[in-house]
Formats: structure tokens, C-alpha cells, sequence
């Protein structure tokens, strides 16, 4: 049997920070990104870190440096780390963005679930 989980366009997520720190938000799921990533001001929130390196990203918007740090997070029952982009999503409607590196841990998207 496959033990794949589904999930839908959007996922409700916990974000775990430092010192017991948590933000639930709901994240957009976007297999059009190769990584993660989350907005600046909900990483300092919950106080992110360390930055484990600085990478060269184009998106729509052009080029440019971002930090990577380390993120625990929880959504559809399965709770893992993985790295995350820091970037300004202020103008944008998600906050967070699950991209293909937490993907690929075991999710299938379904565009009619809810």
C-alpha cells in the first residue's frame, strides 16, 4: 500500500521556533518551487537560525542572494525539518510556501482537496 500523504493546494502549518515558539499559518503547497520558503518577519518572530548559507535565487521577481536556515514544521500529521529561503512575502498572500524539498518526503498534492 502507499503510504504517501495527500494534501491540497494549502496546508494549515506549525512552524516550530526557538524557545518553544510556534505560528500556525497556512502554507501555500507549490510544486513549481524547487525549495521552501518563509517570510522574513515570521522568522524573526520566531527567532529562525542559525543561517546555514547564503544562495543565489531567481524567481519572478529576479535574481538574488537569500538566506537558508533551518525549519521544524508540522503539517498533515508528519512532522520533519527542512530548509527554508527567508524573503519578503509581505505582498503576497501566503506567508509560507512548501516547495519541492519538503515535497518529496512522502506528499502527493491533490488540487480538489480541501
Amino acid at each position: 500500500m502507499d503510504d504517501r500523504i495527500i494534501v491540497g493546494l494549502t496546508e494549515k502549518v506549525v512552524v516550530k521556533g526557538t524557545n518553544g515558539l510556534r505560528k500556525r499559518l497556512v502554507a501555500r503547497i507549490d510544486t513549481g518551487a524547487a525549495k521552501s520558503s518563509i517570510d522574513v518577519k515570521v522568522a524573526q518572530d520566531l527567532k529562525l537560525g542559525p543561517v546555514l548559507v547564503n544562495k543565489m535565487f531567481r524567481s519572478a521577481h529576479g535574481k538574488g542572494m537569500r538566506p537558508i536556515v533551518p525549519v521544524k514544521i508540522r503539517f498533515a500529521g508528519k512532522t520533519f525539518k527542512c530548509r527554508f529561503s527567508v524573503v519578503d512575502r509581505s505582498h503576497m498572500r501566503y506567508k509560507l510556501l512548501i516547495g519541492r524539498n519538503a515535497l518529496k518526503r512522502g506528499f502527493l498534492i491533490d488540487p480538489n482537496k480541501k
